[in-house]
């Protein structure tokens, strides 16, 4: 495919406490994720530039939205993170390329702005040591 741009994101999904994939899409305003890979300093001193490895892949995903408690939408998938430890599949689906994780998700704050809006924002951090990878 060629360039394209980040409207109408066709998968978006995050498991509630039970295991079930929620689809949230239509309460995030907008995301954030990452795959990073953590990198070794090997330079030798016969060496006049750096030398490097890679080491462990990780992903991490930032999501925010609007609160909205219907039932199966976002305050349904969020409520448990203060009490629950489970890991959330967070599945991603752009342009037909699927990237899926298991995440864990450490906090939900909820902020009501001075204009009124309630909104939420909570990061998710790979939870089992599997190397993200697009399919």
């Amino acid at each position: 495919m060629a360039k394209e741009n980040g409207l109408a994101i066709t998968t978006l999904s995050v498991d509630d406490s039970a295991g079930t994939a929620r689809d949230i899409r239509n309460d995030i305003t907008s995301f954030e994720f990452a795959t990073p890979r953590a990198v070794q300093e090997v330079t030798g001193i016969d060496k006049s530039a750096m030398e490097r490895l890679l080491l462990l892949a990780d992903f991490t995903i930032t999501l925010e939205g609007v609160f909205n408690d219907a039932t199966n939408m976002s305050h349904s998938v969020w409520k448990t993170v203060p009490s629950t430890s489970v890991a959330r599949t967070v599945s991603l689906n752009i342009s037909g390329q699927t990237l899926a994780n298991e995440c864990l998700f450490t906090d939900y704050p909820l902020k009501r702005s001075d204009s009124g809006e309630l909104t939420w924002s909570v990061e998710g951090l790979l939870a089992d040591g599997t190397v993200p990878t697009w399919s």
